[in-house]
């Protein structure tokens, strides 16, 4: 059997040239979207409360910084909306525009945090002003990597679609490593003042020239084979949306509850253990930072390891490998954590990364073969939304909610143990992916009918 696509085919359907251009496009754009991203969330962490929640960090310091978790999560809400719109215009127009757009987006709301007055200045307005960027950084995050994991996928050999995947993956830790090493790198150059005053302007800032690099990047990756197709076949489904709802449910269902336990797991990373070290354990910061930059290269290597794994022993092994890591690791990393040492410290992060990276590298590869072409972009961009916000959304904000609540960090392990439950579940029902077919001539009125998660798709192949 074999398939009539070259989308299908063991050689792919680019040159090794533009599958490099690809790569390279779908990196770079990921780790500039996601070190906006991972600037916020860590100064949420450490500064943002005081300067943009000033009387109510004077009047109840726990409750500010609930809320000002909180301001991570309000983005997440917005990701649906994004994912529906650049899914829908992805599935349209094309996945190269979307990928230009949202990045744009995304810098332009980042850079103006960078410039916004604090409380001190205009009062209430500051807090709104920077809920409002928030919502457009939610927006375009939104619509970014349904986008770049198409044009990863899709431009990849059928034997390493998870391999490639894993690129746009991997702007994940890149972007961390990026933001924190940076925040790190002020902490220890400039006075505690000084970075309280401008300093933590000047990451936000600096994220104009990282704009520029990656629209310059993107603009040179050509469009996804698989989109090439549709509009050479005229099969552009005219309500992606529409007819995504109405025969795919489950595959956006599997896909939501695939992405929860890590995308919690993660935000414990990103924001919530800077915040509680630092400030409940009273470590150092710039020891937390250069420890979590050290991490999130291991969250790197993971993540790639993932993605590779993948194509050997398919996606949900892989996925199943990931989660069972994060669970066993929750109650000993946080004992880890709580006995102060910095290098123990260290060390907790590091194995969870194992677990985040093996559950994040197939990603992008699973959900693209869950989903027929004319709906794909809409189809994985919603269910990554929707998982975001059942993951990682409240995530730092439920674990300083639970440790202040019950005292025992221990709580807020069990609370991702929990998750990763039920995102084991949504693996197993969505069924293993590896293989099935992505080329837009393989889609059959049958299967254009039919709900894609996890049936059989023999259909798609031609003698």
């Amino acid at each position: 059997m074999t398939a009539t696509s070259s989308v299908d085919s063991e050689t792919g359907p680019s040159s090794k040239h533009e599958e490099r251009k690809v790569l390279a496009g779908t990196l770079v754009g990921t780790t500039i979207e996601w070190y906006d991203f991972f600037i916020f969330a860590q100064l949420t962490a450490t500064l943002l409360s005081p300067l943009f929640l000033t009387p109510l960090q004077a009047s109840n310091p726990g409750l500010a910084q609930i809320l000002s978790f909180a301001l991570i999560g309000i983005s997440f809400l917005f990701r649906p909306l994004g994912a529906v719109i650049a899914g829908h215009l992805g599935d349209r127009l094309g996945r190269k525009a979307m990928l230009v757009l949202t990045l744009v987006m995304m810098g332009a709301a980042t850079a103006l945090i960078g410039m916004l007055p604090t409380y001190s200045q205009i009062g209430v307005w500051a807090p709104i002003l920077l809920i409002t960027l928030r919502v457009i950084q939610g927006f375009s995050a939104g619509g970014e990597w349904g986008g770049a994991a198409l044009m990863a996928v899709e431009h990849a050999p059928m034997s390493k679609r998870g391999l490639f995947g894993a690129y746009p993956q991997i702007g994940v830790p890149v972007g961390m490593i990026l933001a924190t090493g940076l925040l790190y790198v002020l902490n220890t150059g400039m006075s505690k003042e000084d970075f309280g005053s401008w300093g933590w302007r000047v990451p936000f800032l600096l994220s104009i020239v990282l704009i520029v690099v990656g629209y310059l990047i993107r603009r040179a990756v050509a469009e996804s084979p698989v989109f090439k197709e549709m509009v050479d076949r005229k099969e552009h489904a005219k309500a992606p949306l529409g007819q995504l709802i109405k025969f795919h449910k489950k595959s956006v269902l599997y896909s939501t509850l695939i992405f929860i336990g890590n995308n919690a797991a993660g935000y414990l990373l990103i924001a919530f253990f800077i915040s509680y070290a630092t400030k409940s354990l009273k470590m150092p910061v710039a020891e937390i930072l250069l420890a979590t930059t050290l991490a999130s290269f291991g969250w790197l290597i993971f993540t790639l390891v993932g993605g590779w794994l993948s194509d050997k022993i398919g996606r949900v092994k892989t996925f199943l490998a990931g989660y069972a890591i994060i669970f066993a690791w929750m109650i000993p990393m946080f004992a880890l954590i709580d006995t102060r040492n910095i290098v123990l410290y260290g060390v907790a992060l590091f194995v969870l990364t194992v677990g985040l990276g093996l559950s994040y590298g197939p990603m992008s590869a699973m959900y693209a073969e869950m989903f027929p072409a004319n709906v794909r972009y809409s189809g994985i961009s919603i269910g990554y939304a929707f998982g975001a916000i059942l993951g990682g959304a409240f995530a730092a904000t439920i674990a300083e909610s639970l440790l202040q609540s019950t005292k025992w960090t221990g709580s807020i392990g069990i609370y991702i143990m929990i998750l990763c439950v039920i995102s084991s579940v949504g693996v197993v029902l969505a069924k293993e992916t590896k293989g099935r077919p992505l080329g837009v001539a393989l889609h059959t009125p049958a299967h254009t009918a039919a709900d894609s998660g996890g049936q059989s798709r023999s259909q798609e192949f031609t003698a």
